[in-house]
């Protein structure tokens, strides 16, 4: 990676300001605890300062535990875990700067979200969208430098035969390292595809139907369904789904009205109870 990040070097045990040591076996509870002295320390010292220096970087090395923990969160990526480690110390680093101990928030959690969002913008703006052999990732650094080189010498783009020819490659491996090259760039969504009038990605992505979000709720209503007594039932799918009146349902069953409304709220009262208890 291009951006070093100035992580002090780790010894079997590091010293710290006044006289504190810490081993390898520190555990998580004593890194807080130590994080606390340590800030407690730099709010006193002049930025810049030779002891300013050295209590932050034992800040850093502290809490690098903190930034493996959130990078083997990535591990899948597919990137090499040194450059996501160091990624996410440099907001680790952004952290430590912006911490304020008097807004009585535990450091890991004041952290670890500007630790994440270092290592995702990491990914999205710099890895590639799709992953790539290595070594065609290596022929591609010089592919493209030969691609620019002979575009300045021939005054237009090369043909895959000039730039095998002067990397002494086979044009199979040019086309692929440039197929590689494409992997660095995502296409948005809305950008318009090549030819005239031809759809965005966009607009051929599937579209939300309205109906999905009822297929839950209308499965939850037959399963609580089955479970009232056929004539509760029947009522209820006279009114609800039938679409009648209580007064025609109570000619349809011959009942009285009030009977039929004694029902219904009977059902609404068993309904509420089995969804409670399915909850």
């Amino acid at each position: 990676m291009g951006c070093d990040v100035p992580v002090p070097a780790r010894t079997a045990s590091t010293t710290y300001p006044r006289g504190r040591t810490r081993t390898p076996s520190t555990n998580a509870a004593d890194a807080r605890a130590l994080t606390q002295v340590l800030f407690e320390q730099i709010r006193t010292l002049e930025p810049g300062t030779p002891e300013h220096t050295r209590v932050r970087a034992a800040l850093i090395e502290v809490n690098l535990p903190l930034v493996r923990y959130a990078a083997a969160r990535f591990r899948s990526r597919n990137e090499p875990m040194e450059d996501v480690v160091q990624v996410g110390t440099i907001g680790l680093i952004n952290a430590i700067d912006r911490f304020d101990p008097d807004r009585g928030v535990q450091f890991p959690t004041f952290a670890m979200p500007t630790v994440v969002g270092e290592i995702k913008r990491y990914f999205r703006d710099n890895v590639r969208t799709v992953h790539v052999p290595r070594r065609l990732h290596e022929l591609w650094v010089q592919v493209s430098g030969a691609i620019e080189d002979l575009t300045v010498l021939h005054g237009r783009s090369p043909t895959t035969a000039e730039i095998a020819e002067r990397l002494k490659l086979s044009e199979e491996e040019v086309l692929a390292c440039l197929e590689a090259g494409r992997a660095y760039h995502a296409t948005s969504l809305e950008a318009a595809q090549e030819g005239d009038g031809a759809p965005g990605l966009l607009d051929r992505l599937g579209y939300e139907d309205p109906a999905l979000s009822g297929v839950e709720h209308r499965d939850l209503v037959r399963h609580l369904l089955v479970q009232l007594p056929e004539r509760e039932r029947r009522i209820l799918l006279l009114r609800y789904f039938g679409n009648l009146t209580q007064s025609q349902i109570s000619a349809e069953l011959g009942v009285s009205q009030m009977h039929v409304s004694r029902l219904l709220s009977r059902s609404f009262a068993r309904l509420r109870s089995a969804n409670q208890l399915e909850a």
